[in-house]
């Protein structure tokens, strides 16, 4: 291992260490260890001027702006020529050896290091004048602060939020109307915070695909040796393969294979002369520099027919259209609906029910639709609540026209909330839907979450409500009464709290020993102690409890349960291991339920590959996604889910 690659490895050591002595969970390392470990990276960073940021060496101060200042880029950032013909590209590249590589979805940026140190970052903005969010870029994740490079360098690169970190946000909003809806907008946001404390919570991370300046250098006028000496210098360069015309169509499939289990965002691929003179030489166009093409996916379309648009009422008022359609393949998958966002993209289409219409996966992922062939435009926008029957009206906002629902007492405000209530990793009250949950609201049987443990008092009215009879009401009952035994985490996780997830909430209960009062009182420079919540969740939590109305509403729900602390079996076969999850599960409902497992068994979960993981559990043990890239590089074993439970003791299976 050279001295760059053990750099990142200790520095991952060192925060995962520090991560689980402050959240008060057992010590990975001794101080000793974890001292010696300390000073080789001292050593490492002084020999090799190379300084990562995150580096436990470091204490990036966080900063706060009112706005972002503009600045001019050096030299204008254009965009490439597109083609989604494989036979293109190959014309392209011809004899000329090239570098073909991954098309990243984020947001550019621009780094500039001064005497080793990073110096400047500057958003693409409109290729001609960006924004300075240096102070954002010391939070990446995975860029070096310092380089051994003394010179000017400027590089560009992709600012990223793989799909993991995106779901894990995602996950921790309560309502879906506030839940991003990709990883690109994401991180957008992350990268644009005037908050720097924000933006180093979202695990943002560069990938450079471009080396603009480093003077002094001999590259012996190859880009492929360019991106060699960046990663020399400890950056993370994006994927490639050195390509000519005569294998480009096994190169492509190659990464379109990649792509299915990739865990970063990307849009398609670019293709680059690797000769610098020659593709220099070339120019460029008004709009495009002819040294490089992009290629993008071919999108496998299907023609199908709009059945219906629903409209779903949120608990911030905004009411989604999502279109359902004939049931079409696409991707392997089959797929019969699709979100529309917003009305705006419903005017665009000229929707109407029946209309003969083409969809795709855009970027092979989500669902859309790509066209209206009929574009009948008979589409009417509900002038009245689907859920209160309340009026409704249509915002304008950021140029897109949204439906709302203005009335304040709008159930669908408080029903989603109490689903999350009910749901499996909250109180996990079998038998409750949400359709269920309308009905009880409606009838005013359910208004706190507190009510729920009263149902009883209208055991008349349920019996004999559609689609319900004694047995239902029994069932219902059943598991009322089997959630009053719970832990407190959980508890903390159902009412609500923004961003704060079941993980974040058992940070908290074993910070304060589950100290009820502690923890409705917490301050938030005791919050942010724990290792995993930052300033934002601190501030979130103390928020919703300074409310008098919700603390004593809090109050009154703990009095109908019995709180049980979490028990976690030291003994077991798997007592200690650091374990990381990644892609589909077939033996649980799904990842967090496994994770709970673990967990209960005395194990560790993670969320990302480090020296310290014992196992990576996956159920496609060939995959190349990068967390079984990552565990392969060091040697750490990939099991499948019948492996972890055959090695936690399992006989069953």
């Amino acid at each position: 291992m050279d001295k760059i690659d053990r750099i990142k490895e200790l520095t991952d050591i060192l925060n995962n260490a520090a991560k689980v002595y402050y959240s008060g969970t057992d010590e990975v390392m001794s101080n000793y260890e974890y001292d010696r470990l300390y000073d080789e990276l001292v050593t490492l960073e002084n020999e090799t001027g190379m300084i990562m940021a995150g580096s436990p060496t470091q204490k990036v101060g966080y900063e706060t702006l009112s706005e972002l200042p503009k600045q001019e880029h050096e030299s204008p950032m254009l965009s490439l020529d597109k083609t989604k013909s494989v036979e293109e590209l190959a014309a392209f590249a011809g004899e000329h050896r090239s570098i073909l590589s991954w098309k990243m979805d984020g947001l550019t940026v621009v780094l500039t290091y001064r005497d080793g140190s990073l110096f400047k970052a500057v958003t693409r903005g409109n290729g001609y004048v960006g924004e300075v969010v240096t102070a954002n870029a010391k939070t990446f994740k995975n860029i070096p602060l310092s380089i051994p490079y003394k010179g000017e360098l400027i590089v560009r690169g992709e600012a990223i939020i793989t799909y993991s970190d995106f779901y894990a946000i995602n996950d921790s909003i309560i309502d879906d109307a506030d839940k991003y809806k990709n990883p690109r907008n994401l991180c957008s946001g992350s990268v644009r915070q005037l908050d720097s404390s924000v933006t180093a919570e979202r695990n943002v991370r560069v990938v450079v695909f471009a080396l603009i300046k480093a003077d002094g250098v001999d590259f012996d006028n190859s880009r492929e040796k360019q991106f060699e000496w960046l990663e020399s210098q400890g950056f993370d360069v994006v994927g490639r393969r050195l390509v000519t015309g005569a294998n480009m169509s096994e190169a492509v499939s190659a990464f379109s294979e990649e792509i299915k289990s990739n865990d970063f965002p990307s849009d398609g691929l670019v293709l680059l002369y690797d000769d610098i003179a020659y593709g220099d030489s070339l120019g460029r166009t008004a709009k495009f520099p002819k040294n490089a093409i992009a290629f993008k996916w071919a999108d496998e379309t299907a023609s199908t027919h709009l059945r219906e648009v629903e409209w779903s009422a949120s608990r911030t008022g905004l009411i989604n259209p999502v279109a359902i359609f004939d049931p079409v393949e696409l991707e392997g998958t089959t797929v019969k609906r699709a979100s529309v966002h917003n009305v705006s993209i419903i005017e665009d289409l000229m929707l109407g029910i029946g209309d003969e219409i083409t969809v795709y996966k855009a970027n092979m992922i989500i669902p859309q639709i790509a066209e209206n062939l009929t574009r009948s435009g008979n589409l009417t926008i509900p002038d009245t609540c689907p859920v209160c029957g309340g009026r409704t009206e249509i915002r304008a906002l950021n140029d897109a026209k949204s439906l709302y629902c203005i009335n304040p007492d709008c159930p669908a405000k408080n029903i989603k909330g109490l689903e999350l209530f009910v749901s499996r990793n909250a109180m996990n009250i079998e038998g409750i839907s949400e359709q269920t949950l309308e009905k009880f609201v409606d009838w005013g049987f359910v208004r706190t979450y507190t009510d729920l443990y009263h149902l009883d008092r209208y055991r008349a009215e349920i019996v004999d409500m559609d689609g319900f009879g004694i047995k239902s009401y029994d069932n219902i009952i059943a598991s009322v009464e089997a959630s009053r035994r719970c832990e407190l985490a959980r508890v903390i996780y159902a009412i609500g709290i923004a961003g704060i997830g079941l993980a974040g909430a058992r940070l908290i209960c074993r910070h304060y020993d589950e100290d009820v009062d502690a923890i409705v009182n917490a301050k938030a420079s005791e919050l942010t102690e724990i290792d995993g919540i930052g300033d934002v969740l601190a501030a979130s939590f103390c928020d919703y409890f300074k409310d008098e109305g919700r603390k004593s509403a809090f109050y009154n729900l703990i009095a109908e349960l019995t709180l049980v602390k979490e028990e976690r079996n030291t003994d077991s076969p798997i007592s200690g291991k650091i374990f990381v999850v990644t892609g589909s599960v077939e033996h649980f409902t799904n990842r967090d339920e496994l994770k709970d497992y673990i967990e209960s068994m005395g194990g560790k979960c993670t969320g990302s590959v480090t020296s310290k993981t014992d196992y990576l559990i996956n159920n496609d043990t060939t995959s190349n996604s990068s967390k079984n890239k990552k565990a392969k590089e060091l040697n750490i074993p990939i099991i499948s889910e019948v492996d972890f439970l055959r090695l936690s003791g399992r006989t069953d299976i």
